[in-house]
């Protein structure tokens, strides 16, 4: 066998395994979606629970992290999410400024915290 039959091989096993799995359910969410209110209960209920999951994401990263988040402080990583938060109530509620002055404090008080 090739190395480029491995690669192929490779690609068809990501495809078969990952894409189209997915893409069923994607297909299914958009049939489905087409018939509910943009107010109703159920979406109401949708983006609860997608909320939760990201409070509960962005908690641990900031109170049990892991890799390269575990080098900086608590107060740093706070830090962030505190500046990320003014960012985006600051420039309309832009999760893009947040991200982005998220990213800069943790970057800028990295860099200062290296020996």
């Amino acid at each position: 066998m090739t190395s480029f039959d491995s690669e192929w091989s490779a690609i068809l096993v990501v495809i078969l395994a990952g894409f189209l799995p997915t893409e069923v359910w994607r297909s299914l969410a958009i049939v489905a979606g087409r018939r509910l209110q943009e107010g109703s209960e159920v979406l109401q209920w949708v983006r609860a629970v997608a909320t939760a999951l990201l409070a509960a994401v962005v908690a641990r990263l900031i109170f049990v992290p892991t890799g390269m988040l575990v080098e900086a402080p608590l107060w740093l990583r706070l830090a962030c999410v505190a500046s990320g938060l003014a960012a985006f109530f600051a420039v309309r509620r832009s999760v893009f400024a947040g991200v982005l002055v998220g990213e800069v404090v943790l970057i800028g008080g990295a860099w200062m915290l290296v020996p």
